[in-house]
């Protein structure tokens, strides 16, 4: 999943993801980690609060797609179509989003 990664690219990854090894394959690619350090790690990493707060939105983004059933239990067996129908509810939530919005 980490493979491909644009040069300059952040990373926001939760605290599962703190390890020497993805942080070492992350900046290898280019990329830039912004990943939390664990409780018990003894070598400290810089990392933005601002920027990790950012991972909420996606978070709640999935959170709304998987509410549509047919996401959520995959009945499409064919990955276009159940492409399709992603994209279909992302604009769906989007339209929701901006009709809420004063």
């Amino acid at each position: 999943m980490l493979d491909g990664l644009d040069a300059r690219a952040v990373v926001i990854a939760d605290k599962g993801y703190d390890a020497d090894r993805v942080r070492a394959h992350i900046r290898d690619q280019g990329a830039i980690p912004n990943i939390p350090n664990k409780s018990n790690r003894k070598k400290r990493f810089r990392w933005k609060k601002a920027i990790y707060r950012e991972r909420n939105h996606v978070e709640r983004f999935f959170n709304k797609l998987k509410q549509f059933r047919r996401i959520a239990t995959r009945y499409d067996k064919l990955g276009a179509t159940f492409f399709a129908f992603v994209q279909l509810a992302s604009v769906r939530i989007w339209l929701r989003s901006i009709e809420s919005t004063p």
